[in-house]
This record gives C-alpha cells, structure tokens and sequence, in this order.
C-alpha cells in the first residue's frame, strides 16, 4: 500500500475488508447493531482472487477476494444485524489504493502491485477481528474517520 501510495498518491488507511456498506445510524444504534453482528461469528480465511480497479475513489485498487461461504456468510449476517439492503452484490475486497486515477494510472498502479509482490495473487489471510468505523464518504482524506469500535473473532 506505501508503495503504491508514494508513487500515486491517495490518503494513508488501514488494511480492511469491508463487510457492510456505509449507513446513516446513531452510535448508539450502530453500537448495538454492531455488538450483536459480532456475537458468535468466528474468525475465518480470506483469499485473494486478482489485484483489480475499479470506478470509485474507495475502490481505486484493490485485493479482489474469492467468494468463499465464510466470507460471503460473515457480510450477509452483519448486514442483517444492520438492517441494510444494498442495490449490488457484495464484492468482497481489500483496497489497496484510493484516489480518482485516470484509467491508464489505475493499470500502472495495478502492475506496480503485482511486481512489489509477484505472490499477491495467492495471498490468504486470517480476518480475526471486525470494527466498527464512523465515516463521511465525503472526506477524501479519511482526517474525520474514527474507529468507535472493535471486537476480536473467536
């Protein structure tokens, strides 16, 4: 991810899966919502797919994940703890980069990850924990993002 950054730019954030998509809630509402989502989920596996790019500043470049029954299961129980229905399939991903690159820089950054790390196509990694994030999507610079919560998976 710093490598990518410091030739493309983009705000500096923490490796993450994203497993519900932003809503509007009160903390106290989404701490409650959140806490129930945790009970009894376990940790599980992740593997990557392909390094992708997409259309969307959040979605520059990134780890594109199978869509195995852990990872699609874990999105699907949180988002109906949350109460939200989302108007696309998930996609689970890991991003690598944010920015509004031009489609021929999104290509240079998507080779530019493969060669920092020529395995990054057969990565796998533990998701352990889930937390709990406050966000306006309007920030570019994430200055305003603040973790209100986390919780460990058993």
């Amino acid at each position: 991810m710093h490598g990518l950054r410091s030739e493309f730019g983009g705000p500096e954030f923490e490796p993450h899966v994203t497993v519900v998509e932003a809503i509007h809630l009160t903390k106290a509402d989404a701490l409650h919502k959140f806490n129930s989502a945790c009970e009894g989920l376990k940790s599980y596996m992740a593997r990557v797919y392909s390094v992708s790019t997409g259309t969307f500043f959040y979605q520059c470049v990134y780890l594109l994940l199978h869509t195995t029954p852990e990872v699609m299961s874990t999105s699907s129980h949180c988002t109906s703890h949350f109460g939200c229905k989302s108007s696309t399939p998930y996609m689970p991903h890991l991003s690598l980069l944010y920015g509004d690159l031009t489609d021929d820089e999104k290509k240079s950054a998507q080779e530019k990850a493969t060669l920092l790390d020529e395995d990054v196509n057969t990565l796998s990694f533990q998701i352990s924990r889930l937390a709990l994030y406050k966000t306006d999507t309007e920030d570019k610079t994430l200055e305003s993002w603040e973790k209100v919560a986390e919780c460990s998976l058993s």
